[in-house]
């Protein structure tokens, strides 16, 4: 008779994806007994991503919870930045699992931000501690994800829910981002958060500020993003290199904190974000500098007559990398 029961969580982005099994009763300790580290464009369908990972694992699982990169209707998603058609109940029969639950990759985030502890965060913001308020994550990588927690009706646990926040209209707050936002209509139409902060959004920008100074790059330069196949993952080592004295990639960076922050602090409006706004995602982390700084705070605290309440919310980094694989262990453990 099988008494240990085992889960399946999976952080699928739009450039990687982080696979992990755990015994279901001891999921909080970020350890998983098998783990992987895959890059999804290597994989035509999830359907593939999984038989990959689990033809190694010799354990049986019960249930499973899979982060997607987009909106999730009736277990099912269409991911964005990832041309993937996911099926929840599809998958739970292929791969003999009793329940796979599919969820927008930021509920899976948010679903871990109980959980994290000190070591996990790095504060950007003291604010004032209140521990049943509401709390909002955003976080920043290929695209920009956001979410919201709130406490159940007994006051006893956070629930998670998910937000395509990303895709509303960018509201620029200077006059540079006023000629941004100008800048990008005329290429692109729509102008979203997303195509202002995430990677996508580091790459239109730094090209905005390039063409706008009419600049020509350095042969050093032109090397390095030769030699890597993200562009924003240049721009950033650049930016951040306190020996570099190439201004367009810091200038990027700088307006890319602002624009966080100022995304930042619409989101703990709108949700009343009390308790906390947690950053995510792959960039946070790799430019604390700059979000430690007034390029980010001022924005987010300038709201007029909010701005004293922004001040009492407490901001954070979320620096573990695994956050979103255990937010999805802690819902996939609550379908046994």
């Amino acid at each position: 008779m099988k008494d240990l029961k085992y889960i399946l969580a999976a952080d699928i982005g739009a450039s990687k994806a982080n696979l992990g099994i755990f015994p279901a009763d001891d999921y909080s300790q970020l350890e998983p007994i098998c783990h992987l580290s895959l890059v999804t464009g290597d994989f035509q369908s999830t359907n593939q991503l999984l038989k990959h990972f689990l033809k190694n694992c010799p354990h049986e699982i019960d249930s499973a919870c899979l982060g997607v990169p987009g909106p999730v209707l009736d277990n099912q998603s269409t991911t964005t930045n990832l041309p993937w058609i996911i099926n929840g109940d599809s998958l739970a029969e292929e791969f003999s699992i009793g329940k796979v639950r599919l969820v927008n990759d930021l509920e899976a985030a948010a679903s871990a931000v109980p959980l994290l502890q000190n070591g996990d965060l790095y504060e950007l913001n003291k604010g004032v501690k209140r521990d049943n308020a509401n709390k909002a994550v955003i976080s920043p990588g290929t695209g920009l994800g956001e979410a919201f927690l709130t406490r159940n009706e007994a006051g006893t646990a956070y629930i998670s829910y998910p937000s395509e926040g990303g895709h509303c209209d960018f509201a620029p707050i200077s006059p540079v981002e006023i000629e941004l936002l100008a800048h990008l209509h005329d290429k692109l139409g729509h102008v979203s958060y997303e195509l202002v902060c995430s990677g996508l959004g580091i790459v239109n920008i730094y090209n905005f500020l390039l063409e706008s100074a009419q600049d020509d790059e350095p042969d050093w330069l032109l090397e390095m993003f030769d030699r890597e196949d993200d562009p924003s993952r240049v721009i950033v080592n650049v930016a951040m290199d306190k020996e570099s004295s190439y201004k367009p990639c810091r200038k990027t960076m700088e307006l890319f904190a602002a624009i966080l922050g100022a995304e930042a602090g619409n989101l703990a409006l709108k949700v009343m974000a009390l308790g906390g706004v947690y950053i995510g995602g792959g960039i946070p982390p790799r430019i604390i500098e700059l979000l430690d700084s007034k390029k980010f705070l001022k924005p987010f605290l300038n709201k007029g007559r909010m701005s004293t309440l922004l001040d009492d919310i407490p901001v954070y980094v979320i620096t573990n990398p695994k956050a979103p694989l255990i937010g999805a262990a802690h819902i996939a453990a609550s379908l046994l």
